[in-house]
């Protein structure tokens, strides 16, 4: 059911994105909710995935760029002895092994040599584009796609239950990491192959999984006139950005596209300014020494 609200909402809905259905299925339920069209997420999860999907509406869509790098959290299940051309369960098999030899330690070692700053190729199947076409299309049609290496970060990647030929793991990884291709590569070193069964993320930077929301929940919210408990204001949609508070004439000046002159600690790429009030006023980068020029402006009443 549509908000009843006439005017648009700004700000973030931490989604507990269910499986079966597409990041982009989630924003149009999003918007039909909402009853407005500006919608959009921050950071794809593929269709049979679980967890955290962050969308943003009104002004807070200006924010996507910011919460989609980051530390990510998963958790899944990885079963060895099989590869897949998507390196998930939903893909045709193209090889298989046995793995009645291996052993749990022989699981771990292996999972070691993944914990860092490594090369990683994305799967064929991906969004990925080549000359403006998603790979995954030209998968579908059955060209060859290779996709280069990308350097990622994996902060630790854990084993918690071993059966063999099935693991379920915890990983902590930099934006842009693709965990299928993280099971289709251990699968590799193990040489028995192996693909990734299930996934669920279970943080994105601050936001966690147990503060998400389903969409029917969402759905019954806005039913009850009570969408406002789930919708997350501008105010504390970046809550990892470096941030400086401004007073209301500063504010009044960067409304206007002026520069300021702060004094900040360290180098951030890009600086939140705050009311004392808590309202974000705008993102700012450096301009020169001490220098903050307004790269995103947020009207008074967003």
């Amino acid at each position: 059911m549509p908000s009843k609200s006439n005017s648009p909402h700004n700000g973030l809905l931490n989604i507990n994105k269910p499986a079966g259905i597409t990041s982009h299925d989630v924003v149009n339920r999003v918007r039909r909710i909402l009853g407005q069209k500006r919608v959009g997420h921050a950071g794809t999860l593929d269709p049979a995935a679980t967890g955290i999907l962050l969308v943003c509406a009104g002004q807070a869509t200006r924010l996507v760029e910011y919460l989609v790098p980051g530390i990510k959290t998963y958790q899944g299940s990885i079963v060895l002895g099989r590869s897949t051309d998507t390196y998930d369960r939903e893909g045709k098999t193209t090889g298989e092994a046995d793995t009645a030899h291996l052993e749990r330690r022989m699981v771990e070692s292996a999972m070691t040599d993944f914990i860092g700053e490594i090369e990683q190729v994305p799967p064929a199947y991906s969004a990925i584009k080549r000359d403006g076409v998603p790979s995954y299309k030209l998968a579908r049609k059955g060209k060859s796609v290779e996709l280069p290496a990308r350097r990622i970060r994996i902060d630790s990647f854990e084993l918690l239950e071993w059966e063999c030929p099935r693991l379920d793991f915890h990983i902590v990884c930099q934006s842009g990491t693709y965990v299928r291709s993280v099971a289709h590569d251990l699968g590799a070193a193990l040489e028995t192959g192996g693909y990734l069964e299930s996934l669920s993320r279970t943080s994105s930077g601050s936001w966690k999984i147990e503060d998400s929301v389903s969409l029917e929940e969402l759905e019954e919210a806005a039913a009850s006139s009570l969408l406002d408990k789930h919708i997350h204001p501008l105010s504390q949609v970046l809550p990892d950005m470096p941030k400086v508070t401004i007073s209301d004439h500063q504010a009044s000046l960067l409304s206007h596209g002026q520069t300021l002159e702060l004094e900040v600690e360290g180098k951030p790429e890009t600086l939140g300014a705050w009311t004392s009030g808590g309202r974000l006023v705008a993102i700012l980068v450096p301009g020169g020494p001490n220098r903050w020029n307004p790269k995103k402006v947020f009207p008074a009443d967003s």
